[in-house]
């Protein structure tokens, strides 16, 4: 095995091209699963380099599909790399990969969303949270369906320093949408401010490293896509757990075009939400008439600050949802339009 500073002594053995192992197997993207391949091995290999030096690392390759970033990350001579995919169709071509690479790659059939990543490399990697990164990375060219609800999930094991943290500050390198690329590094005041964007720039540094054509993949999508790379603070800027800061968030921006105090006032009762929504946002210093996106990271931290204060005095606060309360609303004055209903066609039978 190579160590740092030397040159890579591992490359793939002469392969079947990734065309080649797509027409091998009978491979279609399938649409339903949001499946769209990389097949140029020259924008693998560029993915691969901007997730930094993979020299005796061990990497975690989320949906690999027909292997070509898979191909890309063992010739970055890794110690060793981890694949987990879902689709079985996928799963001889990469363990024609693993034959190739002896005892360097394992394959998991499982789903992304559910494998437990805790046990799956050694002990000795573990770093401590202010220490720098473990030589771990995570890498992957994500079906556009899971890519969301995965960086959120992933982002609150970073808050958690669980699931793929409980090594330390592991590294993210992930392919989105461009407009979800856009969205997760926007700055402050920009269109493309949105609820990801404070979720993850509270949490990790984010930057927009790469965007790739959409001729690029096989099936085109109709957008291009974005290579967003992640690595966790040392200290989140918003120190409040995540799921109050996810509620925060999410009310602010659900009325995005307006101000932002009508977002914010969702976060409490009808019945208190004027008188609430006034002391959040005067407590906090921020101004009711900024929209959403205006918004920056220290405005929310202000914000969860606030409400947590106003949680812990009343308990019952946080569990509140403006959304069960608007269907409870629906469905009373829904029985009251069938009680009159029910009246006027009995009226009616008397008649």
């Amino acid at each position: 095995m190579a160590t740092s500073g030397t040159l890579s002594t591992f490359r793939l053995p002469p392969l079947p091209t990734i065309r080649e192992i797509i027409k091998l197997f009978r491979l279609q993207a399938a649409k339903q699963l949001s499946q769209n391949f990389l097949l140029d091995l020259k924008l693998t290999d560029k993915i691969v380099r901007k997730a930094g030096n993979l020299t005796d690392a061990y990497v975690y390759e989320v949906g690999p599909g027909p292997g070509g970033i898979t191909r890309s990350i063992l010739n970055a001579n890794v110690a060793e790399l981890l694949v987990v995919e879902k689709d079985s169709r996928f799963i001889p071509g990469l363990q024609m990969l693993s034959d190739a690479a002896p005892g360097k790659l394992k394959i998991v059939h499982g789903d992304v969303l559910t494998f437990k990543i805790e046990r799956a490399f050694p002990e000795s990697l573990k770093r401590q949270w202010e220490d720098d990164p473990p030589n771990i990375h995570i890498i992957g060219n994500l079906p556009f369906n899971v890519s969301t609800p995965l960086i959120i999930k992933w982002l609150e094991n970073v808050s958690c320093r669980d699931g793929p943290f409980v090594y330390g500050r592991t590294r993210m390198t992930l392919t989105f949408q461009k407009e979800v690329a856009e969205r997760l590094t926007a700055n402050t005041g920009s269109k493309q401010r949105s609820r990801l964007s404070v979720m993850a720039q509270y949490l990790c540094d984010v930057q927009h490293i790469l965007t790739i054509p959409g001729q690029a993949f096989v099936p085109k999508p109709e957008v291009d896509v974005g290579v967003v790379r992640f690595i966790p603070l040392v200290r989140p800027r918003i120190e409040q757990p995540f799921k109050l800061v996810e509620k925060v968030v999410q009310n602010a921006f659900q009325f995005r075009r307006k101000y932002c105090y009508r977002g914010l006032g969702m976060l409490f009762p009808e019945i208190q939400r004027v008188e609430s929504t006034g002391k959040l946002l005067e407590l906090a210093d921020v101004d009711p008439t900024l929209q959403p996106s205006q918004l920056s990271v220290s405005h929310f931290k202000s914000l969860c600050d606030v409400y947590r204060k106003m949680c812990d005095e009343d308990p019952h606060l946080f569990a509140y949802n403006f959304r069960e309360e608007l269907k409870k609303k629906k469905s009373k004055n829904q029985g009251k339009e069938d009680a009159k209903e029910r009246e006027r066609l009995q009226q009616h039978i008397e008649c």
